[in-house]
């Protein structure tokens, strides 16, 4: 479905059956809403294209001025089940209403079955759950988990944490740390020489996907098995949606268990079928000792979790590894719901399927400037377009913000760019998408491309 960009003075700028646009972006209207945040808040909270939101409705986002967008953002990974699905608000409500919005660690039974639900659907000998908040909290407790292993098993010299340049785990320190981004770690400044970083075979930015790589890497910079206690990978590298080769990932997997080192998988972006598998290591054809999630885990309510191996996650005693808002009863019921709306609505497959569309148009979409996207990563509902230079592989991040631009000025609602020295244009509709939506999104990627690039 082609954008219709109207001539009348008073018609929509753009309008389809999914997208309709009717000021100028950002809306004059919303201007003393823009500028009370700008003056309330960080700098940093101003990366996002200048689109006030005022309401989400399964795959579109809808401010107060008649604007309307479809979604390819999904709120930044989280709206798997698309936003404000009636089931999961209903749950909420009944939550709020039920009487119980906070008991700490105190027990609950919808914080039972939400930690036995997301134990159902993790791997079998993945059994405990434990709840936190955020996804950066995850990669914490999964390097806590990791060095507690590792010393209880190997002693005080295993404590080494290996994780991939270029990686993404959260913005807390020793997220940041145990991140492959050199830019995010200069406010660290005492970094810690026992976490270590090794390229990530993405076929594009590091063409070299011999595992044989890993092992020389770790070599390089003086590290032994014997002193590694976790090794930690976004399942797909977040910003570029790139993945490994199933064999580099089924060699890491029997280095870990050659050596008694933990393998985790980050799958905050990447869990609850954005792939078009339930986890994206199962593209892998193995599995982690340990699983970090969030985003999808309730599409909407901030909840994460750690899922893993009982005899890694119960090595801290009562009370000494807990959080104040650990399973929230009102985001337990989220969990619970986004869960059951997933089985249910069949949205892993539906993933699949769509994916087996976008995937091949992007591709087409990208062959039509070869000079301008160096790759096209992604499975499932989650994509990455690549933006380079002409005549090379080096990123282009003014061109990657024009066109994430001039897609919302079009109707179609992206984040930033993120990625490689954030060039990267990031797709990831909302697993609810159909095929003619879907279809309507792609024409309006390509129009802004068609203008941006040509």
């Amino acid at each position: 479905m082609s954008t219709q960009v109207l001539p009348s003075k008073n018609a929509p700028l753009v309008s389809t059956k999914y997208r309709r646009i009717v000021t100028p972006i950002p809306a004059p209207e919303s201007l003393p809403i823009l500028e009370k945040l700008h003056r309330h808040e960080p700098l940093s909270m101003g990366g996002q294209p200048q689109v006030v939101w005022d309401r989400a409705e399964g795959i579109q986002i809808f401010d107060r001025f008649g604007n309307m967008w479809l979604d390819w953002s999904s709120g930044v990974l989280v709206a798997n089940a698309g936003h404000a699905h009636p089931k999961i608000t209903r749950a909420i409500l009944d939550q709020v209403n039920h009487g119980l919005i906070h008991n700490y660690c105190f027990p609950s039974e919808i914080r039972a079955a939400a930690v036995e639900a997301l134990a159902r659907a993790a791997p079998e000998g993945l059994g405990k759950v434990f709840l936190l908040t955020t996804g950066a909290e995850t990669c914490e407790c999964a390097v806590k988990l990791a060095r507690s292993w590792g010393k209880h098993t190997g002693g005080d010299r295993k404590i080494g944490i290996v994780t991939f340049q270029n990686a993404f785990h959260g913005r807390t320190l020793g997220a940041q740390m145990a991140g492959g981004i050199p830019a995010l770690k200069q406010w660290i400044v005492n970094l810690d020489k026992d976490m270590v970083q090794v390229p990530f075979p993405d076929g594009f930015r590091c063409p070299n996907t011999n595992f044989d790589l890993f092992l020389a890497s770790l070599a390089e910079q003086g590290v032994t098995p014997d002193r590694v206690a976790g090794v930690m990978s976004e399942t797909y590298q977040g910003g570029n949606a790139s993945f490994a080769p199933p064999e580099y990932m089924q060699k890491l997997r029997r280095w870990c268990d050659e050596h008694g080192v933990l393998l985790i998988f980050d799958e905050v972006q990447a869990g609850f079928g954005r792939t078009g598998t339930y986890w994206a290591f199962e593209h892998y054809g193995m599995k982690p000792d340990l699983i970090c999630c969030g985003k999808g885990i309730s599409s909407g309510l901030p909840i994460s979790a750690v899922i893993g191996r009982p005899d890694v996650m119960d090595l801290y005693p009562p009370g000494a590894m807990t959080s104040t808002h650990t399973g929230n009863p009102v985001c337990a019921a989220a969990v619970l719901a986004n869960l059951r709306v997933i089985r249910e609505e069949g949205l892993v497959e539906n993933a699949k399927r769509m994916g087996e569309i976008m995937l091949p148009e992007l591709h087409r979409i990208a062959h039509r400037f070869p000079s301008r996207i160096g790759a096209v990563h992604g499975r499932g509902l989650v994509a990455s377009l690549h933006i380079v230079k002409p005549g090379g592989i080096e990123p282009d991040a003014a061109t990657a913000a024009a066109i994430v631009r001039r897609c919302v000025e079009t109707g179609l609602m992206l984040f930033a760019p993120v990625g490689f020295a954030g060039a990267s244009v990031k797709l990831a509709p909302p697993l609810t998408i159909g095929e003619e939506p879907l279809r309507d999104g792609l024409a309006a990627l390509e129009n802004a491309l068609q203008e941006v690039l040509q």
